[in-house]
């Protein structure tokens, strides 16, 4: 490890369903406050699952005006006003000799503009493809994202999307990492961003049987990881962005800094195309991977952010997974969802946890599982059930666990 560039986070922004701020959010999580409720983006009546965990009353004029805004698909608008947020966090402006070149933009995203999409095919079928509006495609592809942050930001090192499904966010941020570590750039603006809430998505996903439809009527009840009545996950949307730097450039600057980002590990199921592996080989190697690249030893790491999304298979499996990696030390370490809630923000979900991860070593607490009423044998480590605790933490790791069997793990550790 000590031959390989430090990488410090040293700022944050959030827009999610539990705060639009990084502060409003953290406060929320620590007070095991859910952001779940019923859909109000569409007309639910034909879909199966009723609750979702919506932005409510996000304003992107506050971050960009409203001409350029109407450039931007919601996921693209999300990134934006988060980006911004993290730039002005990191106090980026501040430096007169920051070197735009040397800044990169790595943003993740599961499906990309979906709401674009949808209104471009009620036109299609509905008046022809005469009609389509020539920014149907600028906003919709799953890369303009990137180019937006990195337009609004100035930023003109390279631009890339990760797009791996729920893994989309963490694998942004190992990307990122790696870039900085070669020497690519000094600064990466990095992260996730999803705006699904559409009857498209959620119908699909119903089709999958992958979505919560036990619980319409008490949508505050209705992600429960680990919980034995668990029954699916629910579709959450936003976007998490945060500045990565080298060490020489933070003390170049005397940044604040949140955290070390000390290692990325990743691995494929190879296994199914949306059912996680059982015996949780590639999550396993995932993480072991990860604990190895920041030259972690299993029975160091206090507390895991699990991928934990309330699915029959999912959460079984990952507990199997961390079981195998640490042992007689999974017993001992902590471990939450808190997808419980904020909900599974699917490519935006693993930027997010990294950034309740790097604020749980910050301030030494161990954010809670909320809903958890009945045990499941087959999820049996301390998920620190309903209610956080106030203690230290010097290393956190967080889990995606993607669709097409994407696995990704990130690791952070206090300075």
């Amino acid at each position: 490890m000590s031959n390989k560039t430090r990488v410090l986070v040293t700022g944050m922004g959030v827009i999610s369903p539990v705060g639009q701020t990084v502060d409003e959010m953290w406060s929320n999580i620590r007070n095991g406050v859910g952001g779940i409720g019923p859909i109000t983006r569409f007309d639910s009546s034909r879909v199966d699952a009723k609750v979702a965990a919506e932005v409510k009353n996000f304003d992107i004029t506050k971050y960009v005006d409203f001409k350029e805004s109407k450039r931007m698909a919601l996921f693209t608008q999300y990134a934006v006003a988060a980006a911004k947020q993290a730039w002005a966090d990191a106090k980026l402006s501040e430096y007169s000799a920051l070197n735009p070149e040397r800044v990169a933009v790595v943003i993740g995203t599961g499906i990309g503009g979906k709401d674009v999409d949808d209104e471009a095919y009620k036109v299609l079928f509905e008046r022809g493809p005469g009609r389509l509006s020539p920014m149907v495609i600028p906003k919709l592809i799953a890369n303009e994202a990137a180019g937006n942050v990195s337009i609004v930001l100035n930023a003109k090192g390279a631009a890339h999307t990760m797009v791996t499904a729920c893994a989309s966010g963490t694998d942004a941020m190992g990307y990122a990492l790696d870039m900085l570590r070669v020497g690519r750039a000094d600064v990466v603006i990095v992260g996730g961003t999803e705006a699904t809430i559409s009857e498209y998505c959620v119908g699909g996903f119903c089709a999958m049987k992958a979505l919560s439809t036990k619980r319409n009527d008490t949508p505050e009840k209705a992600c429960r990881p680990f919980d034995a009545d668990r029954d699916g996950f629910i579709m959450g949307e936003g976007s998490a962005v945060l500045v990565l730097e080298t060490e020489a450039h933070a003390k170049a600057r005397n940044a604040k800094v949140y955290v070390e980002f000390a290692g990325y590990g990743a691995s494929s199921d190879a296994y199914h195309l949306t059912a996680p592996d059982p015996e949780a080989s590639g999550a396993s190697r995932a993480i072991r991977l990860a604990l190895e690249d920041a030259g972690i030893k299993p029975e160091e790491v206090d507390y895991v952010n699990a991928h934990g999304t309330s699915t029959p298979l999912n959460d079984p499996m990952e507990t199997k997974a961390v079981k195998t990696v640490f042992g007689a030390h999974a017993y001992k370490l902590k471990m939450s969802s808190t997808k419980s809630m904020t909900g599974h923000l699917l490519g935006a979900a693993g930027a997010l946890e990294s950034c309740i991860c790097s604020l749980a070593i910050r301030d030494g607490f161990y954010p809670p599982t909320i809903n958890y009423e009945n045990p499941d044998p087959a999820c049996d480590l301390d998920i620190i059930p309903n209610k956080g605790i106030a203690a230290p933490m010097r290393v956190a790791i967080s889990t995606s666990l993607g669709f097409g069997g994407h696995n990704g793990v990130v690791v952070f550790k206090s300075l």
